[in-house]
């Protein structure tokens, strides 16, 4: 595994031609402008200061893109880690949150190395559109305070405590804060119309800014709430913490290992789709673990590949990671230069931002129209989405897949299908379920099963055999259709042969798949029938059949 940068030196790629440098350098720095009130606001609403937004976009921007497995992957702190981080300040303070940042980032690189980037097709669609949307209304309801300028000392973390909790303030609101915001969505909403090029978000972040400094509005802004805001990274530091509250850390760092994996590949998968390339899933992981591990060291909060700043890369031209690189030093250009004017920055823009990007990433579209797909796929979808939103996101997935699991085994055992021939109907037709019927002799049963034999269908096939006519001679059991055997499945077709034995009815099986085959051979099935007893064919199944009625 190398990553994808050293992969495209390495082979003098055409990316690397034709002016496309120039063309990464451009939408670097277009997506760095992008990412600049992104960050900002989504360290605020993680209860972190405004620069650790920065710093991350920054030094796991770069990272991510210098040793990723994506070509026009850009990382940096996401919308989805909001609720995640906010949590964890409560609990264990910052120390807490770095420390568990470092130890997500050590996971990511055992993910990667351990190969588990293809393990993101096992989970279902509907359970990532439940999360997404789950995560998209709890960032929602975290902007609302500072849109209306709420008055709060202390703000639940719960999603109902939290909205009980602005209900009793509403006599509170600053609305000049509230009229702010309101006139920043409007912005944010036409601006596009207007010009695509420049981000809605940083216009709207420079009218508001310059407004409530120019008339002295009464509003709360980044400097009345945090003071002073440095402007320089500051050194690798390790945070104190000791071996308790690494252990308590381990499940938050799981969880932002899980969700790391999930959103970054997602995104990968959705470039991949847009520049005709294929990602490194692995090498991917191992580039987000390196890019968290850093952020960490030098005090910043868990990032992961955003998906709306890697399309909007893509469509302003980058095609090779050097466009990730060129938006992690913009950024970093940028917060030694302007950062000191961030203070000035009113809180309710910020707010409003967020819930432009909550809406964005909400898939609501995509949600409505799961709500009319299958039965199994909408509980699945409100399960999830409702779990995230009341309680987290790990129970979210936890449960998501149980369910998901659960109704996939009842969705497999309804589809087995038992079909039965007995020499009678034989004699009748001359075909019978696609089968040449005009060899097979009196005394001879065939059972055609189709679908997996699991123990989830174990009842719905010994409810179609368990009537074996003792007076048949032969029963032969047709597995074409049958791609999957377990333990349990197993355990039927022992007792089938056992039932066969007793009523010296001789057992033979047909077209039986290569892993089906591998379970009875090392269970002892075929060495007790005898290889004969195992036909590849039908037709050579019932001539042998007929040859064991003869003798």
């Amino acid at each position: 595994m190398k990553p994808k940068l050293l992969q495209i030196i390495k082979h003098r790629d055409q990316e690397l031609k034709n002016g496309q440098i120039f063309k990464d350098v451009i939408a670097g720095i277009i997506v760095a402008i992008i990412a600049l009130p992104l960050s900002i606001a989504l360290a605020i609403s993680s209860g972190v200061a405004p620069e650790k937004g920065l710093i991350t976009a920054i030094i796991a921007g770069f990272f991510i893109s210098f040793l990723g497995g994506s070509r026009v992957q850009i990382g940096g702190p996401t919308a989805a880690f909001v609720v995640i981080i906010f949590g964890i300040i409560q609990k264990h303070g910052l120390d807490g949150l770095i420390m568990a940042t470092i130890m997500a980032g050590i996971l990511l690189v055992i993910f990667g190395i351990c190969k588990f980037g293809s393990l993101i097709k096992y989970i279902p669609y509907p359970i990532t559109v439940g999360f997404t949307t789950g995560i998209a209304i709890t960032l929602f309801t975290t902007q609302v305070k500072d849109f209306l300028g709420l008055q709060i000392d202390k703000v639940p973390s719960e999603f109902l405590p939290k909205w009980a909790s602005y209900f009793a303030h509403l006599n509170t609101i600053n609305y000049m804060a509230f009229l702010l915001g309101a006139i920043a969505l409007i912005i944010m909403i036409v601006w596009p119309k207007i010009n695509k090029m420049i981000p809605g978000s940083l216009v709207a972040l420079i009218v508001i800014t310059l407004a409530a400094y120019l008339f002295k509005l009464n509003v709360p802004t980044i400097g009345s709430t945090f003071g002073e805001i440095s402007s320089k990274i500051p050194g690798i530091t390790v945070p104190k913490v000791d071996l308790e509250t690494v252990i308590k850390l381990i499940k938050p760092a799981f969880t932002i290992a899980i969700l790391a994996s999930i959103e970054s590949l997602l995104s990968a998968v959705v470039a991949d789709g847009m520049i005709g390339k294929k990602h490194n899933s692995n090498m991917e992981l191992i580039g987000q673990g390196v890019a968290n591990i850093a952020s960490g060291l030098f005090g910043g909060i868990p990032a992961t590949g955003a998906i709306a700043r890697t399309a909007a890369n893509v469509k302003n031209g980058g095609r090779t990671p050097i466009a990730g690189i060129t938006h992690a030093v913009t950024l970093f250009l940028i917060m030694i230069i302007f950062m000191p004017l961030a203070k000035y920055i009113p809180l309710t823009v910020l707010a409003a931002i967020l819930m432009i990007v909550s809406y964005n990433m909400s898939e609501l579209k995509v949600f409505k129209a799961m709500l009319k797909g299958p039965k199994s796929d909408v509980i699945i979808l409100i399960t999830t989405c409702l779990l995230t939103v009341i309680f987290d996101l790990v129970v979210a997935i936890e449960i998501g897949m149980v369910i998901a699991m659960f109704l996939f085994m009842r969705r497999m055992a309804n589809n087995l299908e038992v079909n039965m021939m007995d020499s009678d109907e034989c004699a009748e037709f001359t075909e019978l379920n696609g089968i040449d019927t005009s060899n097979i002799g009196k005394g001879i049963v065939v059972y055609e099963i189709e679908g997996a034999l699991f123990f989830g269908a174990v009842d719905t096939f010994m409810d179609a055999i368990k009537k074996i006519d003792s007076e048949s001679s032969v029963l032969i059991l047709r597995m074409r259709h049958v791609s999957m055997l377990d333990a349990t499945g197993y355990k039927v077709l022992k007792n089938i042969e056992e039932k066969c034995n007793k009523d010296n009815i001789k057992l033979v099986m047909s077209g039986v798949n290569d892993q089906p085959y591998k379970v009875m051979k090392n269970m002892g099935m075929v060495k007790r029938l005898g290889k004969e007893r195992f036909n590849r064919k039908f037709k050579d199944a019932v001539i042998l059949s007929n040859r064991l009625i003869s003798e």
